[in-house]
């Protein structure tokens, strides 16, 4: 929104915003994409799960997806460089970012052997993310084991399966995650369990540390590729950008409270440090 009045996009003025929001409930996109579809708006701006089930409701209106983690491999887009269709946007690079993730938690814990990854299955992004995880967590001496989810009633079955399997939990980011984070690091707290995540917001809601794109400049460059758009470009021929933005978070807090002493290596190289 900021960086649209920026450029010239002032609502109430030369612009109106219809808001939906899911609830973390997966099965609502499919509704908000044809409700937004009969409205015949001009641009919708989603995230990455739910840019799939819009692009199935429409290959007419442009989409323009903020935060998708892998948008080749999901199918929103052809390539980053000739998108197709009517769908661009911003890429989070999430599946590439797995191997500095395994990284940082093994610089906070040398003696760290024990893995979980906990992602919703649901969402096709996720299954990539999860299997990069598990490919890369052997080279670094890591056991793997996957907590899957596709509801938020499954959270809680999934930490009592997981009962002294695990010293530390990879969080792989999405809607439903998202909407359930402070109930997710409650879990992990409880369980002792060390977690790394892929956005500051999950670090800022309890979770230990997380690495990944900064997504409120991701949504501030989103502004740019709607004032395009709005402009008369065409999404097919937009090419989809990658973050230039990366942010290290760790909570001090939950350290404290896991018993843990963070490296002060790893806290120089932090971009923000709760405490």
């Amino acid at each position: 929104m900021q960086r649209l009045r920026e450029l010239g996009w002032i609502e109430g003025r030369n612009l109106a915003i219809e808001y939906r929001w899911a609830d973390g409930r997966t099965g609502r996109f499919t509704e908000i994409a044809a409700e937004f579809v009969r409205l015949k708006v001009d641009v919708i701006v989603t995230g990455g799960l739910s840019a799939v089930a819009v692009k199935q409701a429409t290959s007419v209106i442009p989409i323009v997806f903020a935060v998708a983690a892998d948008p080749v491999g999901t199918g929103l887009v052809a390539s980053l460089v000739r998108p197709g269709g009517n769908v661009t946007g911003l890429s989070t690079q999430a599946p590439d970012l797995v191997g500095k993730r395994l990284e940082l938690l093994r610089e906070a814990v040398p003696e760290l052997r024990r893995l979980a990854i906990l992602a919703n299955i649901g969402y096709p992004a996720s299954v990539i993310e999860m299997s990069a995880v598990q490919a890369a967590a052997p080279t670094l001496g890591l056991e793997v084991v996957a907590l899957e989810i596709q509801r938020a009633e499954d959270i809680a079955p999934a930490f009592e399966a997981l009962k002294d399997r695990a010293d530390a939990l990879y969080v792989i980011t999405d809607a439903l995650v998202s909407t359930n984070r402070v109930r997710i690091n409650a879990f992990a707290l409880a369980a002792r369990l060390l977690t790394m995540h892929g956005v500051r917001e999950y670090v800022e809601a309890g979770g230990l540390m997380s690495y990944g794109a900064d997504y409120s400049d991701l949504f501030r460059r989103a502004g740019d590729y709607v004032d395009k758009i709005l402009r008369g470009a065409k999404p097919a021929d937009i090419p989809v950008e990658q973050p230039t933005k990366f942010d290290l978070v760790v909570n001090l807090i939950t350290a404290e409270a896991l018993g843990l002493t963070v490296p002060p290596s790893l806290l120089a190289r932090a971009d923000k440090v709760i405490e």
